[in-house]
């Protein structure tokens, strides 16, 4: 059974529709990359799921059960959870603190049960040696990783992963992508929308193209970056 099934979801503002009868599947342990212009409608995709935003019609369903009447706080609980384009972690408490809030209020666990969430996240990350630091005085590679260590810390089955490489330097998304491998490898399922697609090709196993909210191409990700209207549409390249 497929982890998350949209049904022909829609949502506008107005008259403007950005997500016209997507519907889409990930089965467990999978990672779906997700490609479009900007403005394509991918990060209202990405609130769809989680609940930060209503679909005006069609149904969200996790794990079988249709959750397109939760609110994001109980999707996270339930095990859906995200980062978002630009990180904004608690500065002024330690990375230890932001971990452990994550856990706490995000995971809905215990105060004991967040601390050993924590120093896992912390050592799967690469983050154990900024443990103490405050958040605000982190590089952006640090912010981005811990970005994804506190969606981690909720204990997600299924991690959306929001341009969380973006503004990295080429080595700085090879480490990135290093650690999102380890988080593959425990088994968690992943939906990452990338502008970066070189490491986003290193390590999805389909692609979604979605264009004015519509998909424009979905399947393995050497065929659809072959698709010659994925390469006019996104890339700007001409058959």
């Amino acid at each position: 059974m497929p982890l998350l099934v949209l049904h022909d979801v829609h949502k506008s503002y107005g008259a403007v529709k950005v997500t016209d009868g997507i519907t889409l599947s990930v089965e467990p342990g999978q990672t779906l990359g997700i490609l479009g212009p900007n403005g394509a409608g991918k990060t209202t995709l990405f609130n769809l799921i989680s609940g930060d935003v209503r679909a005006d019609s069609g149904r969200v369903e996790y794990e079988g059960r249709d959750i397109s009447a939760l609110k994001p706080h109980q999707r996270c609980r339930g095990g859906i959870g995200r980062s978002y384009q630009v990180p904004q972690p608690f500065g002024n408490m330690s990375v230890f603190e932001n971990l452990v809030t994550a856990a706490c209020f995000g995971g809905g666990q215990s105060e004991r049960e967040a601390w050993g969430t924590a120093l896992h996240v912390l050592e799967q990350t690469g983050l154990k040696p900024f443990a103490n630091k405050p958040a605000g005085g982190l590089t952006l590679l640090n912010r981005k990783r811990l970005e994804l260590a506190r969606a981690l810390a909720t204990g997600p089955q299924l991690l959306l992963l929001d341009e969380i490489a973006g503004g990295l330097t080429e080595p700085e998304a090879k480490e990135l992508v290093g650690e999102l491998k380890r988080v593959k490898s425990a088994g968690v399922t992943m939906i990452w929308i990338e502008h970066v697609v070189h490491a986003l090709l290193s390590i999805a196993d389909r692609l979604f193209v979605i264009n004015f909210g519509q998909k424009l191409a979905e399947g393995e990700p050497q065929a659809v970056m072959a698709d010659p209207e994925v390469r006019r549409v996104y890339m700007g390249m001409e058959a």
